[in-house]
């Protein structure tokens, strides 16, 4: 886990994103992008498995993937994790 982080925000899936799959330049991720869908946002299943795989690395998580692609915003993204993080135990 990172730097002892105990939530994932918007700004930790953005970076995550950024760094993992890059970003379309015709999609402005620095907008309201909550409840935008990932589709609409230029990211497809196998981009979201990618991105998946870089939060439990960095976060200390598992993920299944159905939750990864299945999962339409990052809203609901990032609820998935927060609540994987919920269930991590403190060390």
């Amino acid at each position: 886990m990172s730097s002892g982080n105990k939530s994932f925000d918007l700004a930790d899936l953005k970076r995550i994103i950024k760094e993992g799959v890059g970003a379309d330049e015709s999609v402005d991720l620095e907008g309201d992008i909550l409840d935008v869908d990932f589709e609409a946002l230029g990211y497809e299943s196998l981009a979201m498995l990618e991105t998946g795989t870089r939060i439990e690395r960095e976060f200390g998580i598992t993920l299944d993937d159905e939750t990864v692609t299945k999962t339409a915003t990052p809203r609901g993204l990032i609820e998935a994790v927060n609540a994987r993080l919920g269930s991590v135990p403190t060390v």
